[in-house]
């Protein structure tokens, strides 16, 4: 390929690109960003630089991480075994403070580095900051052996009751890039683990976001799991249920179609499940014509 056409096909990209570009300006898209892409220092990088661009465009993000490798990782380390219900970790007060120390002192502020590093203006927040976050501890019940439903102590596992988002509203309406550690505060001061998917679903909500984005490790919700090109690229509000019932959504999916489901029906424009492995996910996603993961709209 000459110069001249290498430098046709990248004006041809920015083309594509700048519909969405002017209909996105000035709107907000929240970013779940966890799994393989969080691991994988080029996907990082590739991450970081994706949301750098949104906001040089006018777009406002706001990035909201998890860290589930990295606590289990140094967890290990100091001789803790992870344990989990229903995917949700049971955080004792020991626990607790090394997922803090991860998330935050560690994950958090790599993250705010990059984004400045490369140019742009960015602050690391948890959800116990301003009060963004308040949480209950998460109320579980399981059968016993019996089939009786006992009550299931996860710790200091928390479920958000309220979201305050002065502080995002301030800091994007100061141009800056936003980076929340899934921590949350509850009323008597404690400090609770909550999940990373269902913050940035409640934070979208809150925000009245026009997007957010959950990056995953798979392309996204499949009809068929043993076929990768059976990507279901739309799926509408009123189509849910019905998918649940084949079985369509499921598994670890099922979580984040609820979550979907929750912030499209509390103001939030649509919900996209991209595969955070793929180089630049998630501008082929927004700026190109095609997409590459499945977006949950509401009902036209």
């Amino acid at each position: 390929m000459t110069p001249m056409e290498q430098g046709l096909g990248k004006a041809r990209v920015l083309v594509e690109a700048l519909p969405y570009i002017q209909k996105f300006a000035g709107k907000t898209v929240v970013i779940k960003y966890g799994g393989h892409a969080m691991v994988d220092p080029v996907l990082k990088e590739s991450v970081m630089l994706d949301i750098l661009l949104l906001h040089s465009v006018g777009i406002r993000p706001v990035l909201v991480h998890g860290g589930g490798p990295e606590i289990n990782s140094m967890l290990k380390k100091v001789g803790i075994e992870s344990q989990f219900v229903q995917g949700l970790r049971v955080t004792d007060a020991q626990t607790m403070e090394i997922a803090q120390m991860v998330l935050l002192g560690k994950l958090n502020a790599e993250m705010v580095s990059l984004l400045n590093r490369f140019g742009g203006k960015s602050v690391g927040l948890s959800g116990k900051d301003a009060k963004l976050l308040m949480a209950v501890k998460k109320p579980l019940k399981l059968p016993n052996s019996s089939g009786k439903l006992e009550d299931v102590d996860l710790g200091l596992v928390g479920q958000i009751h309220s979201v305050t988002p002065d502080i995002l509203i301030t800091l994007l309406g100061q141009g800056y890039i936003p980076v929340i550690s899934p921590v949350a505060s509850g009323e008597a001061g404690e400090t609770f683990n909550v999940n990373a998917d269902t913050a940035a679903g409640k934070i979208a909500e809150a925000l009245k976001a026009d997007k957010m984005l959950l990056l995953t490790d798979v392309r996204g919700i499949l009809r068929d799991v043993s076929n990768p090109e059976s990507l279901i690229s739309t799926i509408s509000r009123g189509e849910v249920d019905s998918l649940k019932e084949q079985g369509i959504l499921n598994g670890g999916m099922l979580p984040k179609a609820e979550c979907a489901v929750s912030a499209l029906d509390n103001g939030v424009g649509s919900v996209h499940i991209i595969d955070g492995r793929l180089s630049h996910a998630i501008l082929l996603e927004l700026f190109t014509d095609g997409g590459i993961g499945t977006m949950f709209k509401g009902d036209d």
